[in-house]
C-alpha cells in the first residue's frame, strides 16, 4: 500500500535556505511567524496528517461518497479527521484573526495543504473550497454578509463551495442560465442548476455555503451580465443561528475516475434565496478572486501528488530486488532506466515545490507588504506565475503517477499497492479550475501582455542576474533556455494579434518550456543554497540531480520553442470532417 511521510527536510530546505521565508517577519502583523515557529507548526501539522489521515486515503477511495434520500455519506473517518483538524485551527490557519482564524502566512497554509493532498487529496478539497469561498467573500461581500459568514468559515464550522459549471456552460462561463431574481427584500430567488460542485453536499459541516453565479433579469448578455450570489443550504437567523432548509438539493452525485472521497454534485437551486456579493453584473471579477487563488490550491495538490508518487517509488526501488544490474547490484534503484526515472521524479517535485512555494510567498508580499512597489511586483510575479503553478504541477502529477507504476512494472497495476490510485486522482487536476490548456492560453494571450511585457520581464532579468552564480553545467543550459525563452517571447508578444493561431496552436509547449527554464532556475538556487550548508549529502544529491535536470529536461526547451514558432495556418484551415 502506498505509505506517505511529509519531507520535513525538504520543505525546511526550500523555505529557509532557498527562499528566505524570515523575509516575512518583516511585514506587519507577521512579526511572530519566525522559521522556528513555521517549522514547529509544520512538523506538529504532519504528524497529524500522517497519523490520522494519511491512512484513509485507500479506503476513502474504494468507498467513495453514497447519495441516499437526498444526504450524502461521506467515506469512513473523514467525518471525525474533519472535526480534529477543524477544532485544531488548521483550515482557518492564514485567515484574519478578526475571523477567528491564526492570522499566520498565506504561504504556511499552502504547505500544510501539500501535506494534506499528499496524504489524501479527496479530502483536501474539502477545506480548501471552504477557504476558497472565504477567500471571494472577503474580496467582494458586504460588511454584513462578512460578519455572517466568514467566522463561521474560517473555523470551518460551516464549508463552502464555487458553483460556476452548468451543463452548457463549462469553460464558456458566460453561458450560463442560473436566474437570480429580486425578490423585494433584499435577497434574491435563485434558480437553476450547476454541476461539477465540488463538497456540495455532506454532514460534515453544520451549515454549507455556495458562491453562486447568476444572471439578473434586466442583465446584458454573455460574461458581462454575471452576478454572484451567497445560498446557503440553511438559512441563518439574524443571530447567527440556523434556521430552514434553502431551495439548494443536490440532484445526483458523480461517479468519477478517481478522487473518490470527494463528493462531486449536481445541485438544483428551486426557489433557493441568496444574497448578492457585490456590485450587479460584476460577478465574472468576483468568482476570479476565488478561482485565481483556487488555480494555486490546484497546483499545490499536484504537487502533493508529485511527492507522493515521488517518495513511494523511491521506496520500493531500494527494496525490490530483481535482476542483476552492471554493477552486480540486485536492487532496481541500480538498475539504469529505473534511476533515470526516479531522477526525473525528483528533478521535477524538487523544482516545482520551489516554484509552488515562492508563488505563495508572493502572494503574502501582493497582499501585506507596506512598500507599494513591492506589493505590484510581488502581484505580477502572482499573476505570471499562477498558469505555471496549475499547469506544471498537475500535468507533472499525472506523469509522475505513471512513472511511479512503471517503477513498480506490474505490481504498480494493482490496486492492493495504491500506486494507480495516483494517477487515477491526479488526471482531475488537470481538468477542473480552467484545464491546463487554459492555462497556457491564460499565460500567452493576457500574461505576457500585461502591462507592455512586464512580466516575463521580470523573470528574464532575475534569472540572468543569477546566471554568473553557480556550476557552468547548470549555468550554461539555463542560458541557452532563456536565450530561446525571451526570443519567442518576443515572437509571441508581436505576432499574437496578427496571428492568434500560431500562439494558440503553440501555448501548452511554450507553458511547459517556460516552467522547465523557471524550474532551471530553482536548480540552480538549490545547488547554491545546498552548497552554502554543512551537509555534504544534501549537497551532493542537490548537484546530481540538477545535473540530471540540465542535461535531460532543460535540454528540451529550445526544440519546445521551436514547436510553438511554427505556423498553425495548413492545421487550423483542415475541414473538421477530415479528422
Amino acid at each position: 500500500m502506498a505509505s506517505y511521510q511529509a519531507p520535513l527536510r525538504e520543505i525546511g530546505f526550500v523555505l529557509n535556505d532557498v527562499l528566505d521565508i524570515a523575509r516575512l517577519t518583516q511585514i506587519p502583523g507577521f512579526g511572530e511567524a519566525t522559521p522556528e515557529t513555521l517549522t514547529g507548526l509544520i512538523e506538529e501539522a504532519a504528524k497529524l496528517i500522517e497519523d490520522k489521515l494519511a491512512p484513509l486515503n485507500s479506503v476513502s477511495d474504494q468507498q467513495g461518497c453514497k447519495l441516499q434520500d437526498g444526504e450524502v455519506t461521506v467515506p469512513d473517518g473523514f467525518t471525525e479527521f474533519y472535526r480534529i483538524y477543524r477544532e485544531a485551527g488548521w483550515i482557518g490557519i492564514s485567515q484574519k484573526t478578526e475571523y477567528g482564524g491564526a492570522g499566520l502566512p498565506y504561504t504556511l497554509g499552502k504547505v500544510i495543504e501539500e501535506l494534506l493532498c499528499s496524504a489524501n487529496v479527496a479530502f483536501a478539497l474539502y477545506p480548501g473550497l471552504t477557504q476558497g469561498c472565504f477567500e471571494a467573500l472577503e474580496a467582494s461581500a458586504s460588511d454584513e454578509i462578512k460578519r455572517i459568514y466568514l467566522p463561521r468559515l474560517a473555523t470551518g464550522e460551516w464549508s463552502g463551495t464555487m458553483c460556476i459549471t452548468e451543463p452548457q456552460a463549462g469553460s464558456d462561463v458566460g453561458a450560463a442560465r442560473t436566474r437570480a431574481t429580486p425578490n423585494g427584500d433584499g435577497s434574491y430567488r435563485i434558480d437553476g442548476g450547476k454541476i461539477f460542485i465540488t463538497s456540495g453536499e455532506h454532514r460534515m459541516a453544520d451549515n454549507i455555503v455556495h458562491f453562486v453565479l447568476a444572471r439578473l433579469p434586466d442583465s446584458p448578455p454573455g460574461v458581462k451580465g454575471l452576478s454572484t450570489f451567497v445560498v446557503p443550504k440553511y438559512l441563518v437567523n439574524p443571530d447567527g443561528t440556523l434556521g430552514a432548509r434553502n431551495g439548494v438539493r443536490v440532484q445526483s452525485i458523480e461517479h468519477k475516475m478517481g478522487i473518490n472521497g470527494s463528493v462531486t454534485c449536481v445541485l438544483n437551486f428551486d426557489n433557493a434565496r441568496g444574497w448578492i456579493v457585490g456590485a450587479p453584473n460584476q460577478g465574472i471579477q468576483n468568482m476570479f478572486v476565488m478561482m485565481n487563488l483556487a488555480r494555486i490550491m490546484v497546483g499545490f495538490q499536484g504537487l502533493g501528488q508529485c511527492e507522493l508518487a515521488t517518495q513511494n517509488a523511491i521506496r520500493y526501488a531500494r527494496e525490490r530486488k530483481q535482476g542483476k544490474a552492471f554493477n552486480g547490484k540486485s536492487e532496481i534503484i541500480e538498475h539504469p532506466d529505473v534511476r533515470r526515472m526516479l531522477l526525473q521524479m525528483k528533478a521535477t517535485t524538487e523544482g516545482a515545490r520551489v516554484l509552488a512555494y515562492e508563488t505563495a510567498m508572493y502572494v503574502d508580499l501582493a497582499r501585506h507588504h507596506p512598500d507599494a512597489r513591492v506589493r505590484e511586483a510581488a502581484q505580477d510575479w502572482v499573476d505570471l506565475n499562477t498558469p505555471l503553478v496549475k499547469a506544471f504541477c498537475t500535468d507533472s502529477a499525472f506523469e509522475l503517477g505513471s512513472l511511479a507504476i512503471q517503477v513498480y512494472g506490474g505490481h504498480g497495476y494493482i490496486k492492493e499497492h495504491g500506486i494507480e490510485q495516483i494517477v487515477r486522482d491526479s488526471k482531475i487536476l488537470c481538468l477542473y479550475e480552467g484545464t491546463n490548456g487554459i492555462q497556457a492560453m491564460d499565460l500567452v494571450r493576457r500574461k505576457l501582455m500585461l502591462h507592455n511585457g512586464r512580466l516575463p520581464n521580470r523573470f528574464f532579468d532575475a534569472v540572468r542576474t543569477d546566471l554568473g552564480r553557480g556550476p557552468e553545467t547548470l549555468t550554461a543550459p539555463l542560458a541557452r533556455a532563456l536565450d530561446a525563452l525571451e526570443r519567442t517571447t518576443r515572437w509571441v508578444q508581436d505576432n499574437y494579434k496578427s496571428n492568434p493561431d500560431d500562439a494558440a496552436f503553440g501555448s501548452c509547449d511554450y507553458l511547459r518550456a517556460f516552467a522547465l527554464t523557471y524550474l532551471g532556475w530553482n536548480w540552480l538556487r538549490m545547488v547554491r543554497a545546498a552548497d552554502a550548508r554543512n551537509d555534504t549529502a544534501l549537497a551532493h544529491a542537490k548537484r546530481a540531480t540538477a545535473h540530471y535536470f540540465a542535461t535531460r529536461m532543460l535540454s528540451q526547451v529550445p526544440a519546445l520553442l521551436d514547436n510553438v514558432r511554427q505556423d498553425a495556418a495548413p492545421l487550423m484551415a483542415l475541414d473538421a470532417g477530415h479528422f
